[in-house]
């Protein structure tokens, strides 16, 4: 099987990546990735800020690769947007590789060789099968020694409906409902929110993002309320001027002035059940408390990401029950155990599946839990790539500084009310929170 290339799934930063560490490493790398061209998914939050800056964001093997064809470092502290990080440096890289990256290939099914998840027998002995439909509608199976899933969650937003499920109606209220920052910058999307009662659920930076940018449209025709599932606003502004990502921390102090000055409305404790509609009118938001948010014009749901694992039904994945991580990556990542900057280092050892080569790597990885760093994406894949070249002493070398706030807020425990444990019911009672609020840590 050392002939075969390591298949690597996404034409994103980490699947880039990947493949420039794999070229380092003597192995053959085909990156396969169904948009048109690199940074497919990036494109679509192309107006949304960074919170690392360049020096962060361009792998080291990549750097290598790329400074032996001519590209320029941008200036290391400068904040990209997401438009700038594909342009100046996801492009140039998918160049540089050149036909070991396929375009217009998306990935239907990975298995073993003649085997189906079931089968023991000579299953390790056995390559990899990757089932490809093209843009054009034709189907191939590519054979490959190993297989790097770096496709990363963008597609696959969670619901508003606070169960994890879609909210009853929210199907029928789709053209009403939006999953992505509005890039407000467009005269047509500023014309969907302007004058119009918008609700933004969520309390990552996102949702931070989306508030900011609203904020500037809230006027006495334009409504914004901010709808939090969790019983206080409490530190989901994240650590502000002690944020080791400034510009993290700056969005938190943005969003919460913008709170303090009385143009969004915040209500708490919120777990969205129901979307009615009143024919081709207002949608009203009923909690599970019944509590109602009535004559909403459009919703920002901004409630994090999901893994896709449909297509990975031959596999035999170790993933953790709760988070859909790597069984031995899930407890070094849990937002419900962990505060800010508790993430420990990891890579293929943390990674690694019972279907020997294979490895989830990048945001895809860490399943459902929130904030993901390009930088850990980079070691991840520079384990992996050591590790599929036999180099287990560099493999198992991870050094990885994590950030203060690296994993903050998120769900499960983070979204009790404060006075939760002491309790009878399971819910507070949602209400419109306080608009002066403490300061963030230092």
């Amino acid at each position: 099987m050392n002939e075969l290339p390591v298949v690597v799934i996404g034409a994103g930063p980490v699947g880039l990546a990947a493949a420039a560490e794999l070229v380092e490493r003597g192995l053959e790398p085909l990156v396969l990735e169904r948009g048109a061209r690199a940074g497919a998914d990036v494109a679509e939050w192309n107006h949304v800020r960074l919170f690392s800056p360049w020096s962060e964001l361009v792998a080291p093997a990549a750097g290598r690769l790329l400074e032996k064809t001519g590209w320029a470092r941008t200036a290391g502290e400068a904040y990209p947007t997401g438009s700038e990080w594909a342009g100046r440096y996801l492009r140039p890289l998918a160049e540089a590789l050149a036909d070991r990256v396929r375009f217009g290939a998306e990935v239907s099914g990975v298995a073993r060789r003649g085997r189906d998840r079931v089968v023991d027998s000579g299953r390790d002995d056995e390559p990899f099968t990757v089932h490809v439909r093209s843009a054009g509608g034709s189907e191939e199976r590519i054979v490959a020694r190993a297989v790097i899933d770096a496709s990363g969650t963008w597609s696959t937003p969670n619901p508003l409906g606070g169960e994890g499920l879609p909210a009853v109606g929210e199907h029928a209220a789709a053209d009403r409902i939006v999953y992505r920052v509005p890039n407000l910058g467009d005269e047509a999307v500023r014309a969907r929110y302007t004058g119009k009662h918008v609700v933004v659920a969520g309390s990552g930076h996102s949702a931070l993002t989306a508030l900011v940018a609203l904020s500037g449209l809230a006027n006495d025709t334009t409504r914004i309320t901010w709808v939090l599932r969790r019983g206080a606003v409490g530190n989901t502004f994240g650590g502000g001027e002690a944020d080791q990502l400034p510009a993290r921390g700056a969005l938190g102090l943005r969003a919460k002035e913008s709170v303090d000055s009385g143009r969004i409305r915040v209500v708490t404790g919120f777990r969205t059940e129901a979307v009615e509609r009143d024919g081709d009118g207002p949608l009203s938001l009923i909690s599970s408390a019944g509590q109602r948010i009535e004559r909403v014009d459009e919703v920002v749901a901004l409630a994090g990401f999901r893994p896709d694992l449909t297509w990975l039904s031959e596999i035999r994945l170790g993933l953790d029950a709760t988070l859909q991580a790597p069984v031995a990556l899930a407890p070094l990542i849990d937002p419900n155990v962990h505060s800010c900057g508790t993430v420990y280092p990891h890579g293929a050892k943390e990674l690694a599946h019972p279907e020997k080569d294979f490895y989830l790597a990048g945001m895809k990885s860490y399943g459902r839990a929130p904030t993901f760093l390009a930088m850990t994406g980079y070691e991840q894949v520079r384990s992996i790539a050591a590790q599929l070249a036999g180099d287990h002493e560099a493999a198992a070398r991870v050094e990885l500084r994590m950030t203060e706030t690296g994993v903050c807020g998120g769900s499960g425990l983070f979204d009790e009310p404060a006075e939760a444990a002491t309790s009878s019911g399971c819910c507070a009672t949602p209400q419109s929170e306080a608009l002066t609020l403490s300061s963030p840590a230092r």
